[in-house]
């Protein structure tokens, strides 16, 4: 039930439905998350599934926070 309520605010907020949601986290699974390349490969992707454009000054900030270790890990507390 937790699981479930996670991917329905996640499908709320972005309109991004479950399927969608664990294919890219299976790909995410193998992904070297300290590589930048990889990271804004990832937020290109995420970028086109959610229709949202991400300025080239926050996908910097988004990979600094990543490379660096600042990412919250509470899901509850990004949504």
């Amino acid at each position: 039930m937790f699981k479930d309520n996670i991917f329905k605010k996640v499908q709320d907020k972005t309109n991004v439905d479950k399927s969608t949601i664990l294919t890219l986290g299976e790909k995410l699974q193998n992904a070297n998350m300290k590589d930048e390349q990889t990271i804004r490969n990832v937020i290109a992707e995420i970028s086109n599934i959610t229709g949202k454009t991400v300025s080239k000054e926050k996908a910097d900030k988004i990979v600094s926070a990543i490379i660096n270790d600042k990412v919250p890990t509470n899901i509850d507390k990004m949504f």
